[in-house]
């Protein structure tokens, strides 16, 4: 109805409010140019252009040097396929990071009576991340496809912990379980069986996830639908079943999603477009989830690692040592992070220091997304 209205006194107005003399306002009137622009025949042959293309990706490389952009462009000639579960090569707990000290901390950050899962924890960045958990008080279920690396790392954080605490009159429980995570069935049975070792969850880190390097047009098919399985079906599979026990239980509850520097940015000079698609996703998912289960007491956030030299890393750039060189070139402070550095920033998240913080993406890059 106002609609109507409206339309019918426009015509109207416009007749009645014309100005009545234009030449009154002449400097108010923007004239047209008539500057030519790039798409005019015959502007791409001017000096001007000819003088930028000269110094731009336009130019043919030599007067320049080296062709602009070479080094923020993908490679396709590099190709690394992630390997079998058996050639996975074995990770240990880092030494020297658990034993007593007293140094003055906020109490808040202790996870003194929590119990925390890790998806992928048998090794690399998840087997580190659980020590951090451990190593801050809490118990702690390894849940990962190869449940024997599982159970070897969990008896390898219990040992560890028990020499860098001697005098500790309890020691954590750490417990090993296999899961799918891409299987809805199978992660909620190895999650009913952790309620059953634990009697609760409080803290969810998803570490399960993997990488490969394949341009696009030559990625398989099943591995792109293995890989988008894992790293972002598992990780949201995983996250709601752990949020519908907090909600039962009416606990609050920490999930930290870990993501990737390669959900904000695009990773040179090798492929890799599912995976930095998958990782965006894991961000925003992490930003999507904070909001919806915000009223349940059920933060949400995701870490986002830059390149770190785990073992399998140490391995691929074995293979291929001038990506080593590469990587480092373009990060500002000149180096590869270590797992290691990721257990405060998964400790702050999971515990109640970080208790106004949700929906966060903390980035662990060494800068990389900076520049």
């Amino acid at each position: 109805m106002l609609r109507g209205r409206f339309l019918r006194r426009a015509p109207r107005w416009s007749l009645t409010h014309q100005p009545q003399n234009t030449q009154a306002f002449p400097d108010c009137i923007r004239r047209f140019t008539s500057s030519a622009s790039r798409f005019t025949p015959g502007f791409s042959s001017s000096k001007n252009v000819q003088d930028h293309d000269a110094a731009s990706t336009a130019a043919a490389p030599g007067k320049s040097g080296a062709h602009e952009g070479q080094y923020a462009r993908t490679d396709n000639s590099v190709r690394v396929e992630y390997p079998d579960q058996k050639e996975l090569p074995p990770s240990r707990p880092v030494q020297g990071r658990g034993g007593l000290h007293y140094k003055r901390t906020l109490a808040s950050f202790s996870l003194e009576g929590r119990v925390g899962v890790v998806t992928g924890g048998a090794r690399g960045l998840g087997l580190v991340m659980a020590q951090a958990l451990v190593t801050s008080g809490a118990d702690v279920a390894l849940v990962d496809l190869n449940k024997e690396e599982a159970e070897r790392s969990a008896q390898e954080l219990v040992k560890n912990f028990e020499a860098e605490n001697p005098d500790s009159e309890k020691l954590p429980k750490v417990t090993a379980h296999y899961a799918d995570v891409s299987d809805p069935a199978s992660v909620d049975q190895s999650l009913q069986e952790i309620l059953k070792e634990h009697g609760k969850v409080d803290n969810l880190v998803t570490s399960a996830g993997f990488t490969e390097n394949f341009d696009a047009i030559s990625y398989p098919y099943d591995r792109m639908k293995k890989l988008w399985g894992v790293n972002v079906d598992g990780t949201y599979l995983y996250a709601v079943a752990v949020a519908k026990h907090l909600m039962e239980r009416k606990a609050p509850g920490s999930i930290v999603m870990i993501g990737s520097m390669s959900g904000a940015i695009v990773n040179v000079p090798q492929p890799q477009a599912p995976y930095n698609a998958s990782k965006a996703a894991v961000r925003h998912l992490a930003s999507s989830l904070a909001v919806e289960w915000a009223s349940a007491g059920i933060r949400v956030n995701c870490i986002s690692p830059g390149y770190m030299l785990t073992a399998l890393t140490k391995k691929i750039l074995d293979d291929n040592p001038e990506l080593q060189k590469k990587w480092t070139s373009l990060i500002p402070v000149g180096k590869m992070g270590r797992p290691e550095d990721l257990m405060g920033a998964v400790t702050f998240l999971a515990s109640d220091a970080s208790l106004y913080v949700t929906g966060a993406d903390l980035r662990v890059d060494g800068a990389y997304t900076c520049t």
